[in-house]
């Protein structure tokens, strides 16, 4: 099924008790996580969602898909995009772009399936607009007095 990835995180009661049918319900196995334009209209990020009905969720395999580039009408998703996701779903195997959550870690009052690779890098802390402000205030400092020194050399 392929689906917005809000879907997996949204709070509304409709979504949140979705969500947890389908893991009662379904072996809810793979969430591929496409980047935004890899389906044509779309407009925004998907995910795929692979399940089997009958047997609850155990375990859910993440693969998170980065081809490189930006996706859309000229530049669509192809075969070689593919090929890492399909060799590594045959084992579920974890690796920089894939990860496994056990069904018993999700938090059972949102069953919130957020594609958080728990390996995915560290945590970038941006700064204020005053911090980036007050650099380049300083910078301009800086090179005021080079050029001043500068100029008393000429």
């Amino acid at each position: 099924m392929v689906i917005k990835n809000t879907f997996l995180s949204n709070t509304d009661n409709a979504s949140v008790s979705l969500r947890k049918l389908l893991l009662e319900s379904c072996n809810l196995h793979t969430v591929l996580d496409c980047p935004g334009g890899t389906f044509i209209g779309a407009g925004v990020k998907t995910v795929v969602l692979f399940f089997e009905k009958g047997s609850p969720t155990r375990k859910v395999w993440y693969y998170s898909l980065d081809p490189g580039r930006n996706m859309g009408k000229t530049n669509p998703l192809n075969d070689a995009d593919m090929v890492e996701f399909i060799e590594l779903q045959k084992t579920f195997a974890d690796s920089p772009k894939s990860w496994s959550v056990e069904v018993t870690c999700i938090d059972t009052t949102t069953y919130d399936l957020s594609v958080k690779n728990p390996d995915g890098g560290e945590v970038i802390i941006h700064r204020t607009p005053q911090e980036i402000m007050d650099e380049i205030a300083a910078l301009d400092a800086e090179s005021a007095e080079v050029l001043a020194n500068i100029r008393a050399l000429i």
